[in-house]
């Protein structure tokens, strides 16, 4: 694994500090305040960028890409920017935005977890050789495991983020991994399509499609079930060659 060095680290964080700063600087000062007034409400906030994105024009889209990634690392409620994608940018160009904004925001999460979290957990495990058995095993099929998880929306996506930033999972299965929420996220802008106001996004009379949500249900289970059982059979092979190596 490759390690930053201590300086390029604090470079790289201040750089995303930066960037925040300067993208939370230009919200309107009217979403700010309705926010500040109500205390932090994540999808009072989220729904409020969705707005200015929609005030942007042409140049909408790179916002809404960059909320998308700030929301991820910062275990915002992203499912609002998905459903308003459908609002503000129609079902194919709004899977491709939130796709892109999901993978750069997952990758930057992905290396928070590796580069600030996997050291510490690697000297935790130094000792183990059944965690470190399982790791590896884990490491070896982690393009699988990865599309597997991302299927199925059973799985918190901000917290696996992070997750797999801690196992020994590849950064490339890791990205190649990501196309595994095209069809949860293609289905998911569909139904914020549906609303077509951003006013009815993630309230009780937004529009549904009973057909679709029952297919999302049903693909994610079966997904977290395959998964369970892949990474249960994958954990178990390594512990028996752990055994019979020793």
């Amino acid at each position: 694994m490759i390690k930053l060095p201590i300086d390029l680290r604090q470079i790289l964080l201040l750089t995303c500090l930066v960037f925040v700063g300067c993208l939370l600087s230009t919200l309107p000062a009217a979403a700010q305040t309705s926010a500040i007034d109500s205390g932090f409400n994540p999808q009072l906030w989220l729904k409020n960028a969705l707005e200015w994105v929609a005030s942007l024009g042409s140049i909408g889209a790179l916002a809404f890409i960059g909320i998308y990634i700030i929301a991820t690392v910062a275990f915002l409620p992203a499912f609002i920017l998905t459903l308003g994608a459908g609002v503000l940018f129609g079902v194919w160009l709004g899977s491709v935005y939130v796709f892109i904004g999901a993978t750069l925001g997952s990758i930057a999460a992905f290396l928070v977890g590796r580069y600030l979290a996997r050291n510490w957990v690697a000297k935790k495990i130094a000792g183990n050789n059944k965690f470190q058995a399982i790791d590896r095993a884990v490491s070896k099929e982690g393009l699988k495991i990865v599309l597997l998880t991302r299927l199925s929306p059973i799985f918190p996506f901000n917290l696996l983020n992070y997750a797999f930033g801690v196992t020994g999972v590849s950064m490339r299965d890791y990205i190649i991994g990501a196309i595994g929420m095209i069809p949860g996220t293609i289905m998911f802008v569909y139904l914020g399509s549906l609303a077509g106001n951003l006013a009815l996004i993630g309230t009780e009379t937004q529009p549904t499609n009973p057909t679709l949500q029952w297919t999302i249900r049903i693909v994610g289970l079966l997904a977290t079930i395959a998964v369970t059982v892949y990474v249960t059979k994958i954990a178990k092979q390594a512990l028996n060659n752990l055994t019979v190596e020793s």
